[in-house]
């Protein structure tokens, strides 16, 4: 007896979710791609619209993970000038999260609720380290990660196909600017 591809699709699709839903309990990270992927295939949204919502969840994993690492920052720097950028990190990242939060839930759009498998193992490498270390290392990974998302927020405060994404992009690039820039210096300031 010969099965037809609708048949093949019904009997497959639930295998096709669980495997799903499985790697979505191990990275909050895909699991909000995949809600939002969800979401925007059954509304028939462009593609445009899609990339959209892939800058939410990339910049709020970003802010995430540098909120992280400056928490972890302000208990184990030993330089001054360490503790006093992550300290504003916080204090700023903590504000533009919530903003792009509120943005998100306006959109109907997902946010990871923690931070991605790779994340966590940069995190956890990070606060594996002391001393001078550990400081290098945070200043590193502070500049590289702000430096990831002034690229992204430059892209999407000009392409952005949603306004409202458009304008939190361009509200919140200079603070990132100045972020990156203080990363740099204090890379800058601990090397030999």
């Amino acid at each position: 007896m010969r099965l037809s591809p609708r048949l093949y699709v019904l009997l497959l699709a639930p295998l096709g979710l669980a495997c799903s839903a499985e790697e979505n309990s191990k990275d909050p990270v895909f699991s909000a791609r995949f809600q939002n992927e969800k979401r925007i295939g059954e509304e028939n949204i462009t593609k445009r619209q899609l990339r959209d919502a892939e800058f939410l969840v990339e910049v709020a994993s970003q802010k995430m993970e540098l909120v992280e690492i400056s928490q972890i920052a302000q208990r184990k720097a030993t330089s001054a000038d360490t503790r006093y950028i992550a300290q504003n990190a916080i204090a700023q990242l903590s504000a533009r999260l919530q903003e792009l939060k509120t943005l998100a839930q306006q959109k109907n759009r997902a946010l990871p609720t923690g931070l991605g498998e790779s994340q966590a193992r940069e995190v956890g490498e990070l606060t594996a380290l002391n001393g001078p270390a550990f400081d290098k290392k945070y200043a590193e990974l502070f500049s590289s990660l702000t430096d990831k998302a002034v690229d992204t927020y430059e892209d999407m405060a000009d392409e952005a196909y949603d306004g409202d994404i458009r304008a939190l992009a361009a509200r919140q690039l200079p603070a990132l600017k100045d972020q990156h820039t203080a990363g740099e210096a204090l890379q800058d300031k601990l090397k030999p």
